[in-house]
């Protein structure tokens, strides 16, 4: 999504949750579009192309919600919002692009690239599973709270102005606590919707897999290094938090 014109900087800044004005031109930040009571409509990466000129990258079944909440919130802001079409490619080790650190390791999102695929999906999956990344329709719908994913450390600036959702996420962030956090397991036979059994009681619930490692919500009193129960006298492992 292309969001430009003199007033795109200012009205970012008051519709998301990090601090797009201190972006510099070629710099990307992550951050979420809440409603009022800060349920996710989509998590984006913001990238500054120039001084007036910002792309929004989000999940593809995401890019109707999220044109659509800032064209009804943009009221009599100076700036146009588009969608824009691009292919896509994730280079590890690279110095080009928009920076990407979900799957563990330096890498750069660029565009409209002409390359060939080195790596499989799955293997891609499984950097994401171990760097304890969420994902849209995985981890991360409107029901989730930022925090329980991890997102208040990443995606939230806790210093900048007002923006939709932010009185219920500062008052989570300094007053409360989540009952759940998202884990990485280390679990050889997990699968997607597994309960997750601790000292007799359910913890948890296992939300992405691959052989040898799993993401799941687990309860935060559950220490890490802790055995949990799958189904079926399954056992999974509680890694510490990445």
């Amino acid at each position: 999504m292309r969001v430009a014109g003199p007033d795109a900087a200012d009205y970012l800044q008051r519709m998301v949750s990090n601090d797009v004005e201190a972006l510099e031109v070629g710099e990307a930040s992550d951050a979420l579009l809440l409603t009022p009571k800060a349920r996710m409509i989509a998590t984006l990466r913001i990238w500054r192309r120039g001084p007036e000129d910002f792309l929004l990258l989000t999940e593809p079944e995401l890019g109707d919600a999220v044109l659509n909440e800032l064209r009804r919130m943009r009221f009599a802001a100076k700036c146009e919002v588009e969608p824009e079409e691009h292919s896509s490619a994730l280079v590890f080790g690279g110095d080009e692009g928009i920076p990407n650190n979900e799957y563990g390791l330096p890498a750069r999102e660029v565009l409209d690239a002409d390359v060939e695929p080195t790596l499989a999906a799955s293997e891609l999956e499984r950097m994401r599973i171990e760097a304890g990344t969420p994902r849209y329709g995985h981890e991360l719908d409107d029901r989730v709270l930022p925090a329980e994913a991890g997102l208040d450390q990443t995606h939230i600036s806790f210093t900048k102005g007002c923006y939709p959702g932010q009185e219920p996420i500062a008052r989570l962030h300094y007053r409360g606590h989540v009952n759940r956090r998202l884990r990485v397991l280390e679990a050889e036979a997990a699968a997607l919707g597994d309960e997750l059994s601790y000292e007799g009681k359910v913890v948890g619930r296992v939300t992405s897999a691959v052989p040898g490692r799993a993401l799941a919500y687990v309860r935060t009193e559950v220490p890490g290094g802790a055995e949990l129960s799958l189904p079926s006298g399954r056992t999974a492992r509680l890694l510490e938090t990445p």
